[in-house]
């Protein structure tokens, strides 16, 4: 029986390379776990960032278009994205976002947890949200929090909806979701198979009709994947998918894993993924993120490709891979 277990990745537009670099790194303290290109643009980077073992759930992506204007959040969207910390971590991160002149902002309690918002220094939408549900066995204590603070994972994502009725109906009728509970115009599902799941396991549709049509630049979710477990899972899901109409994708290769892509009724780019091979096909974990890597069909044109990207320096690490 084919499963979505939740949120493998969601992928991001930033502008400049090496201040994402210092900002996911340096101050949420998150470990860069790929350096490679988009393999559709491989003149621009694309930046993988998660816990200590890059694990399916954990993981937050961005695609580095240096000189581009800034995007627009709006209807038809994944409007903000979300971390999962343990609780009681809230103070903490509001002192060292402000510490390094990031202001965040206290929200109400949302389904029961306690929210900081703050925006990334391009305007990305994110927050922290305090969950006892947190996994802390591959935690990254490389990235200078205190493990007892430390981001765990994804928590989940917001999608804003002109009609939210036919997302829900794709998330709970065919992709197997299930509505845990609404407040206000936020409507929250996770998988049904949510005991399989680790991080980011919740989908928040947020009912958003008066707001303007998104526009996807940079500050922006580009789109957000969703996991299963194999390749034979994803081919039934590429037969179902497919067969209800929507434009979906062939399997692409994306070496560290394959993935299908289609567009929900209000317009947002899904992507499936399967979680493996994983991130350390190609470098071992104990040196994930080191150094650029490029999939086979790009090596032969490495050193035109390093010589079109800017320079970027990473952190060093700071401790051991867990």
């Amino acid at each position: 029986m084919k499963s979505i277990l939740g949120i493998h990745h969601i992928t991001a537009i930033a502008g400049d390379p090496q201040q994402n670099i210092d900002f996911y790194t340096g101050v949420l303290g998150l470990r860069l776990v790929k350096i490679t290109v988009n393999f559709d643009d491989p003149e621009s980077y694309h930046f993988y960032y998660g816990d200590g073992r890059g694990r399916p759930g954990t993981i937050l992506t961005f695609f580095s278009w240096p000189g581009a204007g800034r995007g627009r959040k709006g209807i038809g969207q994944v409007t903000s994205a979300s971390f999962a910390v343990p609780q009681g971590s809230i103070s903490y991160w509001t002192q060292r976002l402000a510490a390094n002149g990031i202001a965040s902002e206290k929200q109400p309690e949302r389904f029961g947890e306690p929210v900081l918002f703050f925006p990334d220094p391009e305007g990305l939408y994110l927050e922290l949200i305090e969950t006892p549900t947190v996994d802390a066995s591959h935690v990254w204590q490389g990235g200078g929090v205190p493990a007892e603070f430390a981001i765990h994972g994804l928590h989940g994502a917001r999608l804003a909806e002109r009609e939210y009725e036919p997302t829900a109906a794709l998330l709970t009728e065919i992709m197997g979701f299930r509505l845990i509970g609404h407040e206000h115009n936020r409507f929250r599902y996770e998988p049904a198979h949510s005991h399989l799941a680790g991080a980011g396991r919740t989908i928040d549709v947020e009912w958003a009709n008066v707001a303007p049509e998104g526009r996807v630049a940079v500050g922006t979710i580009h789109h957000i994947a969703f996991r299963t477990p194999d390749d034979a899972q994803q081919q039934e899901w590429l037969a179902e998918i497919g067969g209800l109409g929507y434009n979906i994708s062939p399997v692409m290769d994306r070496i560290y894993f394959h993935s299908i892509y289609y567009r929900e009724p209000g317009g947002i780019l899904f992507e499936i993924a399967t979680d493996s091979p994983g991130f350390a096909t190609d470098e071992p974990v104990e040196r994930l993120g080191e150094a650029l890597q490029l999939p086979p069909w790009l090596e032969t044109q490495r050193s035109r490709i390093e010589a079109a990207l800017p320079p970027i320096q990473r952190r060093p690490h700071q401790a051991a891979a867990q």
